[in-house]
C-alpha cells in the first residue's frame, strides 16, 4: 500500500493538503461555533420571544383571576341575569380580539405610525369630546367614560394614553433642536394636556389624566428637556391635581379616607373598597387561601374583578403571587426600555421615544394599580394591565406592546445590517 502512495503521489499530496490547513489555521484565528447547534451559528431571533411569551402568561393568569373574582357575581340581584361565566367569556372575546389586532398592528412599520401620530392624537381628542355628547357616551356610576360599540363598550380614554405616546413622541423629534427654550418646547405639549385634561374631568376619569400626565412628562424629561423646565412643568402638573382635590367635596373626602380607611365615617363610604382589600392581602398571608378561596370577592369587596383584582390575588394566592406578579411588571417594564434604549441608539429616536412612553405606560399604571389595592395611594378607577377585566384596556394594552415587538423587529434587523 505504501508503494502505491508513493507511485500516484499520494504522501505528497497529503502533506501539502496538511500544511495549507495548518497555514488556514494559523491565519484565521476564529474560534468554531460551539453549543447544540451542530456545528452551525447560533439563529438569531427576530423577535424578543420571552417578553411575548411573559404577556401570554399574564393574559393567561388575568383570565383564571377574572373568572375567579366574578364567578360569584350573579348572587347579587345587580347581576342576577347574567351565568357564572359571563365574564370569563366576555374577558376571553376581548382576549381573542386584542391579539387579533396585535398581530396585525406587529406588520405595521414604525415610520408609517410617525406619520400618523399627530392624526392618531387627534382622533383621540375626538373621540373624548363624543364621549360626552348625550345619548352616545353611556354613563355607568356616575361616569361617562365609554361609548357602546355592539358587543363590547370602547374607553376613549385608553386610546387617549396611546394616543399622547404617540403625539409626545413625535413632538420632541420635531422639536428637537429648540427644547432648551420653555415657550417653543413645553408651551405647546402643556396647552395640549390642558385640553385633555379638560375633558377626562369632565367624565370625570382623574385617574386616566395622572396616567397620561406621567406620560407625557415622563417622555419630555427622556426627549432631553431641560432639567428646569421639567420641574416646573411637574410642579404645575402637582398644583393643578391639588387645586382639583381642594375644590372638589368628594376628592377631598376620598383623600381624608384613604389617610384614615378605618375611620367609622368612612369604612363604610369612600374608604369601604380600600378596607376590604386590605383584609384580603391579610387574609392571603404567604401562600394564600388557594385558588377560589377568597371571601372577599363574594360579595364584600366592589369591582373585584377589574380594579382590585390584585386584591383577589393577594387573598389566593398570597404574598408569593404578588411578588411574582410585580416582578413580572417590573422585567416587562425594564425590557421595554431596553428596547426604547437601543432604538434610540441606533438613530431612531421617534421609535425610542415612544417605546420608552409606552414602558411609562405600563410600569406608571401598573405602579398606581398597586398603589391603590395595597393603600399607598388614594383610590382611582385603574385597571391592572394585561390582567384586569376590560375590553378597551386589553385592546390598547395588546396593540401598544404589539408596537414595541415591531421596535425590537427593527432594532434587530438594523443590528445584523438590514434595512427596517
Amino acid at each position: 500500500m505504501s508503494g502505491l502512495a508513493a507511485r500516484f503521489g499520494l504522501d505528497a499530496l497529503r502533506q501539502r493538503w496538511a500544511a495549507a490547513r495548518s497555514e488556514r489555521e494559523n491565519e484565521v484565528p476564529i474560534r468554531d461555533w460551539s453549543g447544540s447547534g451542530g456545528g452551525q451559528p447560533p439563529r438569531i431571533a427576530g423577535f424578543d420571544q420571552t417578553l411575548v411569551w411573559l404577556v401570554i402568561g399574564l393574559l393567561a393568569l388575568g383570565l383564571v383571576m377574572v373568572y375567579s373574582a366574578s364567578v360569584a357575581l350573579p348572587d347579587n340581584p345587580k347581576f342576577a341575569r347574567y351565568a357564572s361565566t359571563y365574564f370569563l367569556t366576555r374577558h376571553a372575546l376581548f382576549v381573542g380580539i386584542a391579539f387579533v389586532s396585535a398581530l396585525v398592528v406587529v406588520q405595521i412599520p414604525i415610520t408609517v405610525w410617525e406619520k400618523s401620530a399627530p392624526w392618531i392624537f387627534v382622533l383621540s381628542l375626538l373621540m373624548l369630546a363624543v364621549v360626552l355628547v348625550p345619548h352616545v357616551g353611556k354613563g355607568v356610576n356616575g361616569a361617562r367614560r365609554w361609548i357602546p360599540l355592539g358587543p363590547m363598550s370602547f374607553q376613549p380614554s385608553e386610546l387617549a394614553k396611546l394616543g399622547i405616546v404617540m403625539y409626545a413622541a413625535s413632538y420632541m423629534v420635531r422639536k428637537m433642536e429648540v427644547k432648551e427654550r420653555f415657550f417653543q418646547a413645553v408651551w405647546p405639549m402643556a396647552v395640549s394636556l390642558a385640553v385633555i385634561g379638560l375633558l377626562l374631568l369632565a367624565e370625570p376619569d382623574m385617574g386616566a389624566f395622572i396616567v397620561i400626565a406621567t406620560i407625557a412628562l415622563g417622555i419630555l424629561f427622556l426627549g432631553g428637556v431641560n432639567g428646569r423646565m421639567f420641574f416646573l412643568s411637574f410642579a404645575v402638573l402637582i398644583g393643578a391635581f391639588g387645586l382639583m382635590i381642594a375644590s372638589s367635596p368628594w376628592r377631598r373626602e376620598r383623600i381624608l379616607a384613604f389617610l384614615n380607611p378605618w375611620d367609622p365615617a368612612y369604612s363604610q363610604g369612600k374608604g369601604y373598597q380600600l378596607t376590604h382589600s386590605l383584609i384580603a392581602f391579610g387574609r392571603g398571608e404567604l401562600t394564600g387561601q388557594g385558588l377560589g378561596g377568597s371571601v372577599e370577592k363574594l360579595h364584600y369587596l366592589p369591582e373585584a374583578h377589574t380594579d382590585f383584582l390584585m386584591a383577589v390575588i393577594g387573598e389566593e394566592l398570597g404574598f408569593i403571587g404578588v411578588a411574582l406578579v410585580i416582578v413580572a411588571f417590573f422585567w416587562l417594564t425594564r425590557r421595554i426600555f431596553v428596547i426604547g434604549r437601543q432604538a434610540v441608539m441606533l438613530d431612531r429616536v421617534f421609535a425610542g421615544l415612544m417605546v420608552q412612553g409606552i414602558g411609562v405606560w405600563m410600569g406608571g399604571q401598573t405602579l398606581i394599580n398597586l398603589g391603590v389595592n395595597l393603600g399607598a395611594l388614594p383610590t382611582k378607577g385603574l385597571t391592572l394591565p394585561l390582567l384586569s377585566y376590560g375590553g378597551s384596556a386589553i385592546l390598547m394594552n395588546l396593540i401598544a406592546l404589539a408596537i414595541v415587538v415591531r421596535v425590537d423587529i427593527e432594532n434587530r434587523q438594523l443590528m445584523r445590517g438590514g434595512r427596517a
